[in-house]
């Protein structure tokens, strides 16, 4: 798997003292999965999962984040007390194949009950360049990209960025929805409500998103990294990404040179970049070629950088970056 370093490692240090993510805010029960005041003890890996579990759980869970806001998720590198309270959680829930810790640790000392969101929608690669029926472009070739380092690592090559399509983390939240309702079937009704309404929010957005790229201009945009190939597959878009999957990884000259004439044929008008990652090979392409940077956000967590505190807010953000730079009417 190719380890991306967004933000270094070191930023973990602090991370104890600050309490995880309410990692001492509630303790456990060790022997029950509750915390004391009876709550459902839930352990989640990142933002997109710990989402999830917030907003089904409401008021029956208390949810611990294994990533500090602000950390790059794929560095992740657990303490013991971490590793301890996965295998006393009373629900875990994760993405198989994002933090290779948190995969090695389950594995060994995994709770009875955990929700894996890839179980629930099917994961699909992606190369650097998608095109709208989610194939990588032909005339850039799988075999250069692998060389040049842009396969993403996870699982075979299968993207883990399903959280970037409303319905495939629709079909996420629900498959959380019912590990809930096992895990905890005292409140099952109201797991099984609170997914319902999230599920037609996400299904609302994804409308916003249909219809807010009507009309475009242009299908073409240029990132980081590839983390939107589910986007782009689901509203027929072309990602085009400097680095693959490592935003820090220098691209090639001859990628450099495709974007240079990609940008040109296709009337890309916009570079974007990360809150997390360097944006420095980015605004060098725009510099070069005289376009406008924004930021396209792969939401692997909330920051005070986030153009939104929360997955709604930062996924219209996000549509609302792309209308601007593919000419939506």
């Amino acid at each position: 798997m190719n380890v991306r370093r967004l933000i270094p490692s070191t930023v973990l240090a602090g991370a104890t003292a600050l309490g995880l993510v309410g990692l001492t805010a509630c303790a456990a029960d060790e022997s029950s999965g509750r915390t004391k005041d009876g709550k459902l003890d839930v352990v989640a890996s990142f933002y997109p999962v710990q989402f999830l579990a917030e907003r089904i759980g409401g008021e029956h869970v208390e949810v611990t984040a294994l990533t500090k806001p602000g950390t790059e998720p794929h560095d992740l590198e657990l303490k013991p007390r971490q590793i301890g309270r996965l295998s006393e959680a009373g629900l875990v829930v994760y993405l198989k194949g994002v933090q290779p810790a948190v995969d090695d640790a389950i594995e060994e000392n995994g709770p009875e009950h955990i929700a894996e969101l890839s179980t629930f929608t099917e994961l699909e690669e992606h190369g650097s360049a998608v095109d709208g029926h989610g194939h990588e472009d032909e005339e850039h070739g799988a075999d250069e990209h692998a060389e040049e380092g842009h396969d993403h690592g996870h699982d075979g090559g299968a993207d883990p960025h399903v959280w970037l399509d409303p319905v495939k983390y629709a079909e996420a939240a629900e498959g959380v929805g019912k590990a809930l309702q096992k895990a905890d079937p005292d409140h099952a009704a109201d797991y099984r409500k609170n997914t319902a309404g999230l599920v037609r929010e996400l299904h609302a957005l994804d409308t916003e998103f249909k219809e807010g790229l009507a009309g475009r201009s242009s299908d073409t945009f240029i990132t980081t990294h590839a983390a939107f190939g589910y986007l782009a597959d689901r509203y027929g878009l072309r990602q085009e990404a400097i680095s693959g999957v490592d935003p820090e990884s220098e691209p090639s000259p001859a990628r450099i040179r495709e974007l240079h004439e990609t940008a040109e044929h296709e009337k890309v008008g916009t570079v974007f970049f990360e809150t997390l990652a360097s944006d420095r090979t980015a605004r060098t392409l725009a510099d070069d070629l005289n376009l406008k940077t924004d930021v396209l956000d792969p939401l692997e967590g909330i920051t005070d950088r986030s153009r939104g505190d929360d997955y709604f807010a930062v996924q219209r953000a996000n549509l609302k970056a792309l209308r601007q730079a593919l000419g939506a009417r």
